[in-house]
């Protein structure tokens, strides 16, 4: 289990577009046809990673929430599933049904995506808002697995309420921690 701290990505970067399969839905999909009215939360997770297994159903409560307020959440997964064939888009979509994911999770098989973004961990969280221009980067909140501390996504939470409320976050922004993205 690699500690790979998230790259801080400047604040105001535009987010790239993309066209990736949901395997949820089986179709593919672009940023614009997915985005929220007012925010977008992009995702870099996976199947396999213990941080992000850790993070799931705190993920899938904060998407119930806000997707509601219009703020839409994208799960993408990048990594190589040749020699990480647990992170396929077969399990991929038995990941999501089991985890009940609201949001679509999209495969990124030429990693293309993940670089543009420059994704580094799973997880790793990029909010945008409703001119996906980046407002947040970095951690759901402080817990990471066997640390004891709750997993209630408060870091992520204040920074989608700064976002709905027009108000500039001033709180630290802290990397996401996780496994690092499997390279090809």
């Amino acid at each position: 289990m690699a500690k790979t701290p998230s790259n801080m990505v400047s604040l105001g970067t535009v987010a790239p577009d993309f066209n990736l399969p949901d395997v949820t839905s089986d179709s593919y999909v672009n940023l614009n046809d997915l985005k929220g009215l007012k925010g977008t939360l992009i995702m870099f997770i996976c199947n396999h990673c213990p941080y992000v297994k850790h993070v799931n159903n705190t993920i899938v409560h904060l998407a119930n929430i806000y997707q509601a307020k219009e703020v839409n959440f994208i799960a993408i997964s990048s990594n190589d599933v040749i020699n990480y064939p647990e992170d396929s888009p077969e399990l991929m979509k038995k990941n999501a049904v089991e985890y009940n994911f609201s949001f679509p999770y999209l495969y990124d098989k030429t990693q293309n995506t993940a670089k543009e973004y420059d994704a580094a961990c799973t997880p790793d969280f990029y909010l945008y808002d409703s001119n996906l221009k980046l407002v947040y980067r970095g951690q759901l909140d402080d817990s990471r697995p066997g640390n004891g501390i709750n997993c209630d996504g408060r870091d992520l939470k204040n920074a989608i309420e700064c976002l709905l409320g027009n108000e500039e976050n001033n709180s630290l922004q802290k990397p996401s921690i996780g496994c690092n993205i499997k390279w090809k």
